[in-house]
C-alpha cells in the first residue's frame, strides 16, 4: 500500500491526482462488482477461485489509491450490478469486460503522468489488471492475448462505457 506516494506531498501534479481519481473510480467498480460476487457466494471452482483473488486485488487496489490520494479522493459511487454477480454467463462475460477496460484504461494514461512514483505505482497495478483479464479470458474459452500490442483507451472512452453498463446508480 505504501507503494503509491501521497499526493499531499510536493511534486504531485494536479493531472496525477485526476489520473489516481480515474483509476480509484474504476477500482471502486470492480473492487464492489467481485466483493458483491463472492458475498453472494454462488461460484465455486475455477470462478470462485477467480473472483477471491481478484476481489482481494482489487480491494488493495482501492486501499492504495484512497491512501495516496487522502481527502482529495473521489467518493465511492453506489453500484447495482443487476444480477451479473449471481448469475455465472453474466458474472464471467462482465468480469472479461471489466478487465479488459482496467488495461485499456490504465494504458491510456501511462502517457499523461508526469510523476515518476506515480507512473511506477500505476505501472504496478497495470500488469496485474493484464493478468486478470487474461485469466478471466482462459475461464471464458477465449484467446488470452488475442494481440500482439494492447489499445489504450482514453479516459472519455473509459468513462463512457462505465457509465454505458448501468452499473453507476449514484
Amino acid at each position: 500500500m505504501g507503494l503509491l506516494p501521497s499526493v499531499a506531498s510536493a511534486g504531485v501534479p494536479k493531472s496525477d491526482v485526476a489520473i489516481l481519481n480515474y483509476a480509484l473510480t474504476l477500482e471502486y467498480l470492480e473492487a464492489a462488482f467481485y466483493t458483491e460476487a463472492v458475498a453472494k457466494g454462488r461460484f465455486s471452482g475455477k470462478v470462485g477461485s477467480f473472483a477471491k483473488v481478484v476481489k482481494a486485488h482489487e480491494v488493495a487496489h482501492v486501499a492504495a489509491l484512497k491512501g495516496a490520494l487522502g481527502s482529495a479522493a473521489v467518493k465511492k459511487p453506489k453500484f447495482d450490478f443487476q444480477g451479473t454477480t449471481t448469475n455465472m454467463a453474466k458474472f464471467k462475460a462482465t468480469a472479461q469486460v471489466l478487465e479488459d477496460t482496467g488495461v485499456a484504461a490504465y494504458l491510456g494514461q501511462v502517457g499523461n503522468i508526469k510523476s515518476k512514483a506515480i507512473l511506477l505505482a500505476a505501472g504496478s497495478i497495470l500488469p496485474v489488471e493484464a493478468r486478470h483479464a487474461g485469466w478471466i479470458r482462459d475461464i471464458n474459452g477465449v484467446v488470452g492475448a488475442p494481440e500482439a500490442f494492447e489499445k489504450a483507451k482514453s479516459m472519455q472512452q473509459v468513462l463512457a462505457a462505465v457509465k454505458g453498463t448501468g452499473f453507476i446508480v449514484g
